[in-house]
């Protein structure tokens, strides 16, 4: 028998649907991965009750873009991001990052989900492009341990670097894969995790790392095979690699993707800073998504893109945590204060600003709708019941708690959560990850990052 779970008498419950419904004071029914019902007083025999009086709810938080392997290469002040251009610190940053190993790959995934999971995310992409002679080709079939472990619903985007130093890229030639190497890992992943159906908790994205640093081919190739097997593609795009697009191709980086048919529906960009107003309505035209980070481009002094606008022209924008070492963490609320804060200091000279409730939904629905999935991204019957929950009782909320819609963002709420909830299953509550040993996996985590990362890197030696 399927198990059932009662969310009883919420303060409020916000829904983030098309009618932007916020219920006060009611239930809702969850069966198995899915909401069956939401209302007040619901009765259910044999139910097991989770008290949510005082809480409020809301969607589960979807994550775009990260890195998670550089949860190991974090606050690092000696690769100093903000004192760098990206192309700069990808020099300097990729010295540590060919060395990273399996270990590596799977503790970074752990502490990455375990951030993620405390502040409300309960679905993550990742684009994993970090394959070194010591990772082989497993990455992603470690970061599937750590997701199975840690119970979140993850996105894995099989990324990679194809084009050598002496053509113009700045990858060691170590960390190359050949294209073909890559797509036939992206077949043998497809075929063993990616589960396209209602409630899948693993789904496979194909992403080569950028265009700077790839040969045409693999994204050319890419197109084919993704769009051959029904996955979706994914790169970093407008992040200060245009000018050397340009250089190479004689056009802007968007415009060469349009080109080759690396654009549409099926496609979402990172960043993409750089984008100009009139590229606006060729994203919205081709359903071209974006994920905005937040993080990364107030550490690194980038341009701040213009949500209101671009949501106006029709574009669609979800958020991002981006990785740890131009982030330094996976907190995806904090990434959401921070976007908005970012979008309030243009008001004035772009002639407003996206509201507190609006990122919320870029935070939600519209990262489901940049992952493919409609049964995400918002509180209703029949989608999944990934939420999470906070104590609207707590004093520092007092004077704040009229508007559950705002809040987040508005005010500021970036520490941990009273509750999160994935697929029906509560992973996390009361500060506690269900079903596993976080100090024993934190220890093993910090040996792990010591032994293969800082006592070999240059840059850690003034810390040791």
């Amino acid at each position: 028998m399927v198990s059932k779970i009662l969310i009883k008498n919420a303060k409020a419950i916000i829904t983030c649907d098309e009618h932007d419904h916020v219920y006060k004071d009611t239930d809702i029914l969850i069966e198995g991965p899915k909401i069956l019902s939401i209302g007040p007083g619901i009765k259910e025999e044999g139910a097991q009750v989770i008290d949510g009086s005082g809480k409020f709810v809301y969607p589960g938080l979807i994550n775009t873009h990260h890195h998670f392997f550089q949860t190991f290469v974090r606050n690092l002040i000696t690769i100093d991001y903000p004192n760098l251009t990206v192309m700069d610190w990808i020099d300097k940053i990729y010295r540590i990052f060919q060395i990273v190993d399996n270990d590596v790959i799977y503790y970074s995934t752990l502490t990455a989900f375990a951030d993620l999971i405390k502040h409300g995310c309960t679905c993550a992409f990742d684009h994993q492009y970090c394959y070194t002679k010591k990772t082989g080709k497993d990455p992603v079939d470690k970061q599937m341990e750590a997701a199975n472990l840690m119970g979140i619903r993850y996105h894995a985007g099989r990324g990679s670097n194809t084009l050598s130093r002496s053509e113009g890229s700045s990858i060691p030639d170590n960390m190359l894969e050949t294209t073909d190497e890559f797509l036939k890992d992206c077949e043998r992943l497809i075929r063993l995790y990616h589960d396209p159906g209602p409630y899948s908790m693993q789904q496979i994205v194909m992403a080569p790392c950028q265009p700077i640093n790839c040969r045409p081919e693999t994204f050319i190739e890419t197109v084919a095979a993704a769009r051959g097997m029904g996955v979706r593609m994914h790169t970093h795009l407008g992040e200060g690699e245009t000018e050397g697009i340009k250089a190479r191709y004689g056009k802007r980086t968007l415009e060469w993707c349009r080109d080759i048919g690396f654009i549409g529906e099926d496609v979402w960009y990172a960043h993409n800073w750089e984008v100009l107003p009139e590229e606006y309505k060729l994203l919205a035209e081709t359903g071209t998504g974006i994920s905005h980070c937040p993080t990364p481009a107030v550490l690194g002094g980038f341009p701040i893109l213009d949500i209101k606008a671009m949501q106006e022209a029709g574009v669609l924008i979800s958020l991002g945590c981006d990785g740890s070492a131009t982030n330094d963490s996976s907190n995806l609320l904090d990434a959401l204060r921070s976007a908005y804060m970012m979008q309030t200091y243009h008001t004035k000279e772009r002639g407003g600003c996206a509201s507190a409730y609006d990122m919320l939904k870029i935070a939600t629905i519209n990262g489901a709708k940049t992952l493919g999935r409609p049964d995400l991204g918002s509180l209703e019957p029949e989608k999944a019941a990934d939420l999470f929950m906070i104590d609207a009782e707590a004093l520092e909320l007092a004077g704040a708690i009229h508007d559950p819609k705002n809040l987040l963002a508005r005010v500021g709420l970036t520490g941990n959560v009273w509750l999160t909830m994935i697929n029906g299953k509560v992973v996390y509550k009361d500060g506690v990850i269900t079903g596993v040993d976080e100090k024993r996996l934190a220890s093993e985590g910090e040996a792990v990052c010591t032994r293969v990362i800082r006592k070999p890197s240059e840059a850690f030696r003034p810390f040791l």
